[in-house]
């Protein structure tokens, strides 16, 4: 059977494209409230950073060492937990992920459950700091992600 060969541009969807090239969220944050890293099997390592208002996920951030799909992963956790509550963030599943980027590859799933594992690692350094508010005067400024070898 003769098949196609996959066109990136015209076989994504327009929201997968738009998470997979957008920066304005690629960045670390000052002062943030909580900090998650997280590294597949594949090596790819997502650092999520995020500032609250209150109970509110008022800002996300991150930064990526990995591929496109990651990426996209990544701004996909942003866009979908913005605004909302932190028990709200906590319902988030790569499954919501994949379903919200429409054409994210089936061998790149794994990437979805990368966004996702340092989404969840960010909310309970948030959830100890806002218990223990004293380790966030001890916290690294900064991320690291581009600064380890």
């Amino acid at each position: 059977m003769n098949q196609e060969p996959f066109d990136f541009f015209q076989d994504h969807s327009l929201k997968f494209l738009e998470m997979a090239f957008k920066s304005d969220r690629m960045e670390p944050l000052d002062d943030p409230d909580g900090v998650g890293r997280h590294t597949g099997d594949c090596g790819d390592t997502v650092e999520m950073s995020l500032k609250l208002r209150g109970t509110t996920i008022d800002r996300l951030a991150f930064q990526v060492r990995g591929c496109m799909n990651t990426v996209a992963s990544a701004n996909a956790v942003g866009e979908l937990i913005e605004g909302q509550s932190i028990d709200a963030a906590w319902e988030l599943t790569p499954e919501k992920v994949i379903e919200f980027l429409e054409t994210l590859p089936r061998d790149h799933h794994h990437c979805a459950e990368l966004a996702v594992g340092a989404l969840f690692r960010a909310l309970a350094d948030a959830r100890s700091k806002q218990q223990q508010p004293w380790r966030k005067m001890y916290s690294k400024g900064g991320s690291s992600l581009h600064n380890s070898k």
